[in-house]
């Protein structure tokens, strides 16, 4: 089980991504969309076309 820190902001992109990007590109895709860093606080949701799949872009997924 994971503990999130209160601090953490959760976004969940709506629309779908290539999940042929790696980590460092969804964490760019991020930064670039919506302005924020997620290696700063923020943890990005993105799923794949048919929705079936969730990748997650987190600063804290650097540190696990």
């Amino acid at each position: 089980m994971l503990t999130l820190p209160a601090s953490l902001t959760v976004y969940v992109a709506t629309q779908p991504v290539d999940f042929r990007r790696g980590a460092e590109g969804l964490a760019l895709l991020a930064k670039e969309t919506l302005g924020h860093d997620p290696m700063k606080g923020v943890a990005v949701v993105f799923r794949a076309k048919r929705a079936d799949r969730v990748k997650i872009s987190s600063g804290m997924a650097a540190a696990l």
